[in-house]
């Protein structure tokens, strides 16, 4: 008999990439091996041991950032499934590669998976799109599901919890490691009963707004109608509580475009972008330019040079949002 084949989920740890993978895992029972991280651990795929997997599920992940592991994979014999809604690049062209791409502003990966299993899973695809600060959408997809306003408010809730989670320098930034927390999640094929019965989801939002409430006493270091940038110390809360502020500002301001930085004390900055919600284009431009990536929507740098700090200032309050193009900044 052969041995049956060898799977591997691969994802990034936040509601997004938890949620995506879920869904395919409670399409397809096989037992596979999660390979996940904290939100700025992108590259997750060289993770995989070369040679030893067999079926590849991959969600949530920049293919530009991970194209050599998954040339890689694909040369030794693996079947590699792809999902994702970030800036993809050249996609490999190879016979045991099914892409999923989509990097238009209103989708994320667990919307992709969704669309792709016919809305089996739909509301942890909608906890998902939550997670990923794609309210609107989610509400209206909702809404169209039949879901009433109190289990709409309960899945955001949830994804909103799952996705603080993802944030910080390690995992002794955050409440509970990414894997740990998709075990509890993957008990479940109704968030809602997860909701009713985990109290882990109770501590996270609890830390989460705590956290919350100190990002939004920081005095914003530029404010205009058009953008506002927000400079918090180097603590566990702010390294915890980044990507959250950063959706939390854009959804009270949709004109502004939010920028949220954070110092490593290691000479650079940790950097989260939000596009203004009524113009969503060019965040991932503003982002690569300073050695960054992302999507349209929300991207993000992880070591922003403290030289390129005053560039990157100028460059983000100057910003053509509604064509999602760079102005000219000066070199450093």
């Amino acid at each position: 008999m052969s041995a049956a084949p060898r799977h591997y989920d691969v994802c990034n740890g936040d509601a997004d990439g938890l949620c995506a993978v879920l869904q395919w895992r409670l399409h397809d029972r096989a037992r596979s091996t999660l390979v996940t991280g904290l939100k700025r651990e992108i590259d997750l795929l060289r993770r995989v041991p070369v040679g030893q997997a067999d079926e590849v599920l991959v969600c949530d992940l920049s293919l530009a950032r991970n194209r050599e592991p998954l040339r890689r994979l694909l040369d030794a014999g693996a079947r590699v499934r792809y999902f994702d809604h970030h800036f993809a690049g050249d996609v490999p062209i190879h016979d045991k590669l099914e892409a999923h791409l989509d990097a238009s502003p209103e989708v994320c990966t667990s919307l992709l998976v969704d669309r792709h299993l016919g809305g089996a899973f739909h509301a942890w695809a909608l906890v998902g799109a939550y997670g990923d600060a794609l309210t609107a959408v989610a509400h209206r997809r909702a809404a169209a599901a039949g879901f009433n306003g109190k289990r709409r408010a309960a899945l955001q809730r949830l994804g909103e919890a799952i996705n603080y989670n993802a944030y910080g320098d390690d995992e002794q930034d955050v409440h509970i490691a990414p894997a740990a927390l998709y075990a509890i999640m993957s008990r479940y094929a109704d968030p809602l009963e997860m909701l009713a019965r985990e109290h882990v989801i109770d501590e996270l939002d609890a830390l989460r707004r705590d956290d919350l409430r100190r990002g939004m006493m920081v005095v914003p270091t530029l404010r205009t109608d058009h953008a506002r940038l927000v400079a918090l110390p180097d603590a566990p809360w702010s390294r915890r509580v980044i990507g959250t502020l950063a959706n939390e500002l854009a959804g009270a301001a949709p004109r502004q475009a939010q920028a949220v930085l954070k110092h490593t004390g290691a000479g650079s900055y940790v950097v989260s972008v939000r596009a203004p919600k009524a113009t969503p284009h060019g965040a991932h431009v503003l982002c690569e330019a300073f050695g960054g990536g992302g999507r349209a929507a929300a991207a993000g740098i992880d070591a922003l040079p403290a030289g390129e700090l005053e560039r990157f200032i100028a460059a983000f309050g100057h910003m053509h949002w509604e064509a999602g193009v760079l102005p000219t900044v000066g070199a450093s």
